[in-house]
């Protein structure tokens, strides 16, 4: 058994009021977990023991058993500016499932030397930095984008009798609409 306070709650951003007792500063990767123990930007230790496994977002809080919340912020880390054509620069980064913050006049990634090679390859501009890094959340979730799969096992089932198969759609050149044959995972 440990004596360190524990979060057993976290309450999303907006969905809490004041100020909070401390704050943790943690990496994209580090954000995203169910048990760990942690330390506040003061030195103070406490273990975060939520029921599931969640994607952190910058300005959440863990309630602690007190009911003093720890502010969750994001620390700055390696990441490539990409600068330049951004909406082709979306649409590669974007087509390898990579998580991208996206603003008005550039694109942060992780630092990759694979994906800054392309980027480059392509015309953009890539500078190295070490930012706070909070990419786009996606579609289907809070905070992180995942994979998917291509192979026999793609489509997936909920429940008894109801499945749905998966249309994935690759292209390499430009195409018109009628152009398209998708790829239909058999579901």
């Amino acid at each position: 058994m440990t004596d360190l306070p524990s979060a057993r709650r976290l309450l999303r951003h907006g969905a809490w009021e004041g100020a909070a007792a401390a704050r943790v500063l943690l990496d994209y990767d580090a954000r995203f977990l169910r048990r760990k123990r942690l330390e506040t930007e003061d030195g103070r230790g406490f273990l975060v023991d939520l029921p599931e496994t969640v994607s952190l977002g910058e300005g959440d809080a863990f309630e602690l058993e007190d009911g003093s919340l720890v502010e969750i912020g994001a620390a700055p880390e390696e990441v490539l500016v990409v600068t330049g054509a951004l909406t082709r620069a979306a649409w590669h980064i974007g087509n390898r499932h990579t998580p991208c913050q996206i603003e008005a006049d550039r694109l942060l990634i992780k630092r990759d030397h694979v994906l800054e090679g392309m980027l480059r390859g392509l015309g953009l501009t890539v500078a190295e930095a070490v930012e706070p890094f909070t990419p786009e959340g996606g579609a289907y979730g809070h905070g992180r984008t995942m994979g998917h799969d291509h192979g026999p096992e793609a489509g997936h089932s909920h429940g008894e009798g109801h499945s749905h198969p998966h249309v994935h759609v690759h292209v390499s050149r430009k195409v018109e609409e009628d152009d398209i044959t998708p790829d239909v995972d058999p579901g």
